[in-house]
């Protein structure tokens, strides 16, 4: 008699079950291949070295996730408003894939409970959230394809995280706001680049905004742009800006 050996599914870990339920809670079902989304919650400053000598990190689904996401809400807006021209659809876009909309909307999503990172790090939590949502984004996509992606992005970020009415009719140019009210108020404002860290894959820029010589807001972000509107924004709040 020939004995078959059959291969005994290995069980999911603590990590594992946590992970799922948290993807589950973010995304609304359960995973089918769980390595993409584990490997979407690893921050490079905590990736471990393959013997190839490549850091298995969420970089690649970043990349990978941000053109997806993009293309998901450029979709949308472009059925959403079919009659406005195309400045209007790249602001708005703008508005809610820019770096601090994806932070926020990352650790409201729980997003902050999942990923792994150098906690040692202080600035890293502020930065990496939306990073990691796009990770979440691009493991989804290669997990279940772009139209369940595009679901995701509908059903689980925009409709229940912005309202579009108050988006177009709401100036979110936070740089701008800052050099307005220093008009008014006969101040000196600057938006300084103080520091910039290389990855593998992109640049990490760090901004300052400056008041007549008082360093106000810090920001950060994957371009020089990016970095001084998320200096502004918070500038802004501690200005009380935000309101006017």
């Amino acid at each position: 008699m020939v004995w078959r050996i059959l291969k005994i599914p290995k069980s999911k870990t603590v990590h594992d079950q946590k992970l799922i339920r948290a993807i589950q809670n973010i995304a609304g079902f359960t995973p089918s291949n769980l390595a993409l989304y584990k490997l979407a919650t690893v921050h490079s400053s905590v990736a471990k070295e393959t013997e190839q000598g490549f850091k298995e990190s969420n970089e690649r689904l970043e990349y990978l996730g941000d053109a997806i996401l993009g293309a998901a809400v450029a979709d949308f807006l472009f059925k959403k408003f079919p009659f406005k021209p195309e400045g209007f659809l790249t602001e708005i876009r703008s508005r809610i894939v820019n770096r601090e909309a994806l932070n926020q909307l990352a650790k409201k999503i729980g997003v902050a409970n999942i990923v792994q990172f150098d906690n040692k790090n202080a600035h890293l939590q502020q930065v990496i959230l939306g990073n990691t949502l796009e990770a979440i984004v691009g493991a989804i996509y290669l997990d279940k394809g772009y139209l369940r992606t595009r679901k995701f992005v509908i059903d689980k970020l925009i409709a229940p995280n912005y309202d579009l009415e108050e988006l177009v009719n709401s100036n979110s140019n936070f740089k701008s706001k800052i050099i307005e009210w220093a008009q008014r108020e006969g101040k000196e404002v600057k938006f300084e680049i103080v520091d910039v860290k290389k990855a593998k894959n992109h640049k990490e820029f760090t901004a300052q905004v400056v008041v007549d010589s008082q360093a106000m807001g810090t920001g950060y972000g994957n371009s020089k742009k990016k970095a001084e509107q998320d200096a502004a924004f918070k500038t802004c709040e501690l200005l009380n800006l935000l309101t006017a």
